[in-house]
């Protein structure tokens, strides 16, 4: 079964969504010695992991992009376009000096660029290590009364294919909020649409039709995701998916 995994943050003030720059590297480290990373679509070994990072933090760039290329991993980064700069010349810790709460507040996104800038996600695009996912514009839950939906998921698509040059064929569900009408909008314009909930896939149809996710924040080890536990956890999980969609 087909493992993905979420991660947000390295070195966040909210531990909840972050991970230590430590850490992750030991638990990258183990991954490429256990698995074969994979971005969507790809064909599925036995021993295939996607591994994918949400709302495309300076951190990213900052600390992961590094080690991808180190351990010679894939990710996929999923990019909320309003907070995206064209290009920045704030110094790095700056740019990484914020807490979490404070990132989207006012202008923040501009006055310290805590997001990834597009000259950064073409530089990251170039390398082979990372591709682009929707994770729509505004960032907001796709379940709300008024959201336009079309905007959000279609618009985002747009906005990132004309500034990036590549087809974009991933939707990150922000918070993994959906309703009917944002999941089909969703799979009407990506083949890939990902969402959080803690089981495995049989492949990249997902369960129902959404891609399911492991969480892989605030590790308490880097092999915490892959013990028997863990493992008959997920498993279990997907099992009742599978029975809830034949009901």
């Amino acid at each position: 079964m087909l493992p993905v995994v979420m991660y947000h943050h390295i070195n966040s003030d909210d531990l909840p969504l972050s991970n230590s720059e430590t850490m992750m590297e030991s638990h990258l480290k183990l991954i490429s010695e256990r698995y074969t990373t994979v971005f969507p679509g790809h064909t599925l070994l036995p021993n295939a992991i996607c591994l994918t990072f949400d709302d495309a933090y300076f951190d990213f760039y900052h600390y992961v992009f590094p080690l991808l290329k180190k351990y010679n991993l894939k990710a996929l980064l999923a990019v909320p376009t309003a907070y995206i700069l064209e290009d920045t010349l704030i110094e790095a810790s700056k740019r990484l000096s914020l807490k979490h709460h404070e990132i989207y507040e006012g202008d923040n996104y501009k006055t310290y660029a805590p997001f990834c800038t597009y000259n950064e996600l073409r530089e990251m695009l170039k390398s082979g290590y990372v591709v682009i996912a929707s994770h729509s514009i505004n960032h907001i839950n796709l379940s709300d009364a008024g959201v336009n939906l079309k905007q959000e998921i279609l618009g985002s698509k747009m906005i990132l294919e004309e500034k990036l040059g590549c087809r974009i064929e991933s939707f990150v569900l922000p918070y993994g909020k959906y309703n009917a009408d944002a999941l089909s909008l969703a799979q009407e314009y990506y083949p890939y649409v990902f969402r959080i909930g803690n089981a495995l896939n049989f492949d990249w149809e997902g369960l129902g039709g959404v891609i399911y996710r492991i969480k892989g924040d605030a590790l308490k080890s880097p092999h915490e995701l892959f013990g028997f536990r863990k493992q008959i956890a997920f498993r279990f999980k997907s099992l009742i998916k599978i029975l809830g969609s034949i009901r």
